[in-house]
């Protein structure tokens, strides 16, 4: 399970780059924007400077409406400054064909320019909450517009967290349908090292964290701290450890 963080500053990301070692990808998003906000092309330019160079930058392209084109010139943007990972929160679409419209024009003008570039299509675990689409048509939506990953956070930060909204079983389906896609799995939404367990177990791909490293458990108005990240890792790399001799066990 790869580890994913968010800082939403170059302030934060030397913070990430002093746990480099306990980290996999840098992830670069503006939390006053919304769940999926999207940063300055500048920041993530100064981000991708400031993190090592053998860390992947991800950058969030936004909570974004259905504008197709609108989506497809802001996701290039991310990748000209410098993010290979480019993350497209799925807000304003209501239809599976309205999702596959904007990640199609997305994965084309990505990979246009990068072929290389990890194009994630993003939902969210309370859509019924917003209305947008079901969170359990992600895996195929991704498939079908060429996407190389599925991830589910929450649209709004009150509080209630990815488990409140689609339990374990739910989570471990969503996990099942993308493998059988051929995707990786992330999944985020105010995870909590409480979750690794179940994470593990389900067998998800990547974790997304902010506010369970920030000081205070505050995704906003916390900074992150390097000792949490590598908290965070310690407990991520003790639960792989268990579930792997659980496993060997069994069988």
């Amino acid at each position: 399970m790869l580890l994913l963080i968010s800082p939403d500053s170059v302030e934060e990301a030397l913070d990430c780059a002093k746990a480099a070692e306990h980290l996999d990808i840098v992830d670069v998003k503006k939390p006053d924007e919304g769940s999926l906000g999207a940063n300055f092309p500048w920041v993530i330019r100064q981000i991708r400077d400031t993190v090592p160079a053998d860390k992947p930058v991800s950058a969030t392209v936004g909570d974004v409406p259905y504008k197709p084109g609108t989506v497809a010139q802001a996701a290039l943007g991310a990748t000209v400054s410098g993010a290979t990972y480019i993350k497209v929160g799925l807000y304003g679409c209501t239809t599976p064909e309205q999702a596959m419209d904007v990640m199609r024009g997305v994965v084309r003008a990505v990979k246009d320019y990068q072929p290389d570039a990890f194009v994630v299509a993003s939902g969210y675990a309370d859509a019924h909450r917003i209305g947008c689409v079901n969170p359990l048509a992600l895996p195929d939506i991704a498939r079908r517009s060429g996407c190389a990953a599925a991830m589910l956070d929450t649209a709004i930060k009150d509080g209630t967290r990815l488990f409140d909204h689609l339990p374990p079983e739910l989570c471990a389906e969503f996990v099942r349908q993308a493998h059988e896609a051929g995707l990786r799995a992330a999944l985020a939404g105010s995870v909590k090292a409480a979750d690794l367990g179940t994470l593990t177990r389900i067998g998800t791909d990547i974790v997304g964290v902010r506010g369970a490293v920030c000081e205070g458990g505050d995704r906003d108005a916390g900074r992150i701290q390097p000792q949490l990240v590598a908290a965070f890792r310690a407990e991520m790399d003790r639960h792989a450890r268990e579930y792997a001799a659980s496993v060997a066990t069994a069988g």
